[in-house]
């Protein structure tokens, strides 16, 4: 054979080492875990809910379950498949303003809603009581633990949206909700009186507190409309909505006014059939 005259020293290739770490360099911090985590709590198997929204209130009286109602016909009517939870366990209204009554029935799923006429989802402490107007005597751990049986027990089915009616203030229920359900923001309802308007940055920091985006702002019975002359009057005080909204830089406004027929609609269990101009002044607001 042929003797091999090629010289070269072909030297072993090395791995590439990486360069050295200057000394007492920190590692990097690793990644805080969420506190809010160790709350949160799973849906029912059968709930497929793309959206949450809060409606709270600095106190009551404001008209807090009106403005959830009428967003949650606005959803509905603009296409989504919308539900209400009556977060309000103490103080349940919603099912009476959409006219529903008798109780939720279940199945071994859960708890099955009830379905407006107009095909809203509903959830309400008086769908589970044998009478309407029995009394709810409940401590606050009691009353936490069926807000959250209303997210981890009843079968919401699909849903585009899902409003929860909050009781005012910043209790029990609305830490429970803020706390354990995937909220996506809340919207805060409040009135001209200055005492009110007062009371929402109560409302504003516990969400900062709790990483929870505020939406917009309701500002209910802001003005009464003369039926004779057409007039608008500020009866409760001049509306001071947008300077709310300003000093606590919420994107979004709505002003709705002191009107017999919407509370007529109400009481007769008729909400879904509001008119379209007082749906438009909300339907902004959870988009």
């Amino acid at each position: 054979m042929p003797e091999n005259n090629d010289k070269t020293i072909r030297r072993p290739t090395r791995p590439m080492r990486e360069p050295p770490k200057p000394k007492n360099q920190p590692e990097p911090a690793a990644k805080a875990p969420d506190p809010m985590d160790e709350f949160a709590i799973p849906a029912n198997p059968g709930s497929h809910v793309k959206k949450i929204i809060g409606v709270v209130s600095g106190k009551g009286g404001v008209g807090k379950s009106l403005v959830t109602g009428l967003m949650a016909v606005a959803a509905q009517r603009a296409g989504l498949k919308a539900g209400v939870l009556d977060a309000d366990i103490t103080g349940p209204s919603v099912p009476k303003m959409f006219g529903i009554t008798g109780s939720a029935y279940g199945s071994e799923s859960g708890i099955l809603p009830r379905y407006t006429e107009k095909g809203t989802a509903l959830m309400s402490v008086n769908l589970l009581l044998e009478e309407p107007g029995e009394p709810v005597i409940w401590r606050g751990p009691v009353i936490a633990g069926v807000v959250k049986q209303f997210w981890t027990d009843v079968v919401w089915g699909d849903l585009d949206v899902l409003f929860v009616d909050m009781p005012p203030g910043t209790g029990d229920v609305p830490l429970t909700v803020f706390q354990s359900f995937p909220v996506d923001g809340i919207i805060i309802v409040t009135s001209p009186q200055d005492l009110v308007s007062m009371i929402v940055e109560k409302a504003v920091r516990m969400a900062e507190k709790m990483n929870i985006p505020v939406l917009g702002v309701v500002e209910n019975m802001s003005y009464f409309v003369c039926p004779t002359c057409g007039s608008r009057h500020a009866i409760f005080g001049e509306s001071k909505v947008t300077s709310i909204a300003a000093l606590h830089n919420i994107p979004k406004t709505a002003m709705l006014p002191v009107d017999p027929a919407i509370a007529g609609l109400c009481d007769a269990g008729a909400i879904e059939n509001m008119p379209q101009e007082i749906l438009d002044e909300v339907a902004d607001l959870f988009v």
